[in-house]
């Protein structure tokens, strides 16, 4: 009896794999329903181009996912970049952040500078909101609780 054993990627294979990416794509009818008209072109980015527009981002200065996503569909030629693949990128750049941390590293991606839109605070990062919350104080950077949400105050001051 043979028992196989699948392991896991770790983050930074995660953040190198990029397949067949960057890709462009064409709007279907159905998916002009939340992106755009039909014919309009949407950018599905490579991770380590996600991960390269927040390592950019300097100290006391913030991105949104958003603007993530304009610039790349720019760099591109597309007229969008897709929301769900630049959010999940984004979300393994952190881990694999993290991860390089862990194994001795300095300088790493400051994840904690990406906001969701609106300046909110991706609860998904590693650490949680405490942790994000801890970093952007020590950058000078004030979170507020918006609802049931973190945001930072004034957010729009502080985008690069």
């Amino acid at each position: 009896m043979s028992t196989k054993f699948k392991f896991r990627k770790s983050w930074q294979e995660k953040l190198a794999d990029s397949k067949d990416l960057p890709k462009i794509v064409t709007i279907t009818d159905r998916m002009s329903k939340r992106w755009g008209k039909p014919g309009d072109t949407c950018l599905i980015p490579a991770p380590m181009e996600v991960d390269e527009i927040m390592r950019k981002v300097p100290k006391g200065k913030l991105i949104t996912i958003n603007q993530i996503r304009a610039k790349l569909a720019k760099k591109h030629g597309a007229t969008i970049g897709c929301p769900i693949t630049t959010g999940i990128f984004a979300w393994v750049a952190a881990h694999a952040a993290e991860e390089a941390k862990a194994l001795g590293k300095k300088r790493i991606t400051p994840y904690w500078r990406t906001l969701k839109e609106g300046g909110m605070i991706n609860e998904k990062y590693p650490g949680g909101v405490s942790e994000q919350k801890k970093r952007l104080a020590k950058e000078g950077l004030k979170v507020i609780a918006k609802g049931k949400k973190s945001v930072v105050d004034d957010f729009e001051k502080y985008l690069s």
